[in-house]
């Protein structure tokens, strides 16, 4: 139970479909979300976590014991570039599952975790074993399930709970990317350096601005989108897929786009989806994982035998059988499962990684990746 519970508790649940039930308090917002449940290993950066457009259409569990020490930063603050200081305008999840919460004290704090989820109609609920739920989703893979804040104290019964989940549509079946990607293009820092064309799948700030940190100018582009060769004048001089939510084998239009011989002759950068989607483009094959790579301080090793730290939010992985003929390679491999992390081609002109180098996770050694991508791209300009 959150220590500064409030005096007249809500009751909250989390409701998995294999009827696996866990009863807590409410937090944040009243009400009924169904999602896929997944865990992430963070000890910190929940504002971080919670703003990541990767999660949307998920039910968002905490597997550090006690959140909300440091509160939330200021809402709608935004950097000199107008991209938001947290990795979107808002939160993405649908709602939160914590073992506890505490009172917060930051300096830079405008309000508390459960203020926020409540202003932003998110619910969450706390005090449940998440210890628990962790291993149960470990040992049956990812599931679906409704998180419920009732506005009394009496929890909502098991087969109402059930019904709700068996109305939702499913995780796959619904078009996440098309809720958090641009639906126009847009170019930040117009007289920059080489110009990106960033195909914006529901991409984290970080990256973008990882990107303008390094003198690039960018043109970000909704997915699917057409690539230009040349944007009011100015040659495109190299191609970014962001990350973002769902499954990356229903976005045909932007695998049709990647695949097109035009952008095969770009630099081209992919993180998380986006290493995936330029998987797909070249022939390759993915499939789910289980239960995810959620958390941050990620080992992944490349072919070299360097190994580096990121942080990592993704529910699907490529095939590395299914490179044969695509004239890609593997870069890196997570020594944990041994999935693929990294990819390349042939031709020096592809990069892409799984986890994310613009992650400040504590060490920052992954941001090379970044830096060879945009010599790459001044090489072109």
């Amino acid at each position: 139970m959150p220590s500064d519970a409030p005096e007249h508790p809500r009751a909250g649940t989390v409701y998995l479909e294999d009827g696996t039930r866990f009863d807590g308090v409410g937090l944040g917002a009243s009400g009924r979300r169904v999602g896929e449940v997944v865990f992430t290993t963070g000890m910190v950066g929940y504002p971080e976590a919670l703003t990541d457009p990767s999660f949307r259409g998920q039910i968002l569990a905490f597997t550090y014991p006690l959140l909300g020490n440091y509160g939330v930063p200021k809402r709608g603050a935004r950097d000199a570039d107008g991209l938001p200081r947290l990795e979107s305008d808002g939160l993405q999840v649908r709602g939160v599952i914590v073992r506890g919460t505490t009172k917060p004290s930051h300096w830079a704090m405008d309000r508390s975790l459960d203020g926020w989820l409540r202003d932003e109609g998110v619910p969450g609920v706390a005090g449940v074993d998440t210890r628990r739920l962790t291993q149960h989703l470990r040992s049956h893979g990812v599931l679906r399930g409704v998180i419920d804040v009732a506005e009394g104290g009496r929890p909502t019964p098991a087969d109402e709970l059930a019904r709700a989940i068996r109305r939702a549509p499913a995780y796959p079946e619904e078009d996440l990317v098309a809720e958090v990607a641009p639906d126009k293009p847009t170019v930040l820092r117009r007289n920059g350096g080489p110009l990106l064309a960033f195909l914006d799948c529901g991409t984290k700030s970080s990256i973008l601005r990882a990107l303008l940190d390094r003198g690039a100018s960018v043109l970000r582009l909704p997915p699917g989108h057409e690539v230009p060769q040349r944007w009011h004048g100015r040659r495109v001089a190299g191609l970014v897929v962001s990350n973002g939510p769902g499954d990356p084998a229903a976005l045909t239009a932007t695998i049709e786009e990647l695949g097109r011989p035009a952008n095969r002759e770009l630099p081209t950068l992919g993180i998380c989806l986006g290493h995936q989607l330029l998987a797909l483009a070249r022939g390759g094959r993915t499939f789910k994982l289980k239960y995810g790579h959620r958390g941050q301080n990620k080992t992944v090793c490349f072919a070299d035998g360097r190994a580096v730290i990121v942080s990592e939010n993704h529910g699907y992985a490529v095939e590395p059988g299914s490179l044969d003929g695509t004239g890609l390679e593997a870069w890196a491999t997570n020594p944990d499962d041994g999935t693929l992390e990294g990819l390349r081609d042939d031709r020096g002109r592809l990069l892409a990684l799984q986890g994310h180098p613009e992650g400040h996770p504590g060490p920052q050694e992954a941001g090379f990746v970044f830096d060879e991508f945009v010599r790459k791209a001044r090489r072109r300009a």
